[in-house]
């Protein structure tokens, strides 16, 4: 057991401080992905109806929904990472720093970061060792001192094209983790079907509110 922490300690791959070189990295591909799509027309790592939104405003329409879609996955999926210890490729890097931030650049009128290739990839990788600097200092402020996902396990994968169908099971896995959260989980349900929105967002989002207020204390 001691020749095993020893080991975490030493090395670079389970060190803290690798993770957000690691995330770096990562970005700093898709974004340079993004600026061969928007500079030649491929090489885009995403959905192909996600990539579309990103399409449409360089085609003349609005960068909004593009914009609103990646940053709204990105803060959840950070969120989630920090809290349950997995980050979402997909919906942080891929959609987030891939689709959200440049169309949120290409909004406003910065060009530059899209349009050089060595400018995305700096960009990218300084954007991605924030996220992976920010998840790792989250973790340490909750995690770290409470020993808690604050029931943000209850998202995991929720955000597939999948999930939306996947808003009973989500509900059952809430009640499955605590009492408290499994009421938020229900009630947020309710309000997003009330809504006729998916539940599964409900659920989520009423499942972590009342993990904020009664968290969920990890096991092992």
């Amino acid at each position: 057991m001691q020749e095993n922490d020893l080991m975490k300690e030493k090395s670079f791959w389970f060190a803290d401080w690798a993770f957000p070189i690691l995330v770096g990295i990562m970005a700093a591909a898709v974004f340079a992905g993004t600026h061969m799509y928007v500079t030649y027309g491929v090489g885009a790592f995403n959905e192909v109806s996600i990539v579309a939104m990103l399409k449409a405003g360089l085609d003349g329409e609005s960068y909004g929904a593009a914009a609103a879609f990646g940053a709204s996955f990105l803060f959840a999926r950070v969120l989630e990472g920090s809290l349950v210890g997995i980050l979402d490729l997909g919906g942080s890097i891929l959609t987030g720093v891939g689709i959200g931030i440049p169309a949120m650049f290409l909004a406003a009128g910065i060009t530059g970061p899209v349009d050089s290739f060595p400018l995305a990839l700096l960009t990218g990788g300084v954007i991605g060792a924030i996220i992976g600097g920010v998840i790792i200092l989250i973790r340490k402020f909750t995690l770290g001192s409470g020993d808690t996902t604050f029931g943000a396990d209850i998202m995991m994968g929720a955000g597939n094209s999948a999930g939306r169908f996947l808003g009973p099971l989500i509900v059952l896995y809430a009640t499955t983790a605590s009492i408290p959260v499994g009421i938020g989980s229900i009630i947020g349900a309710i309000i997003f079907y009330k809504w006729e929105k998916p539940i599964a967002g409900g659920a989520i989002l009423g499942a972590m509110i009342m993990g904020a207020f009664f968290p969920v204390v990890a096991q092992g």
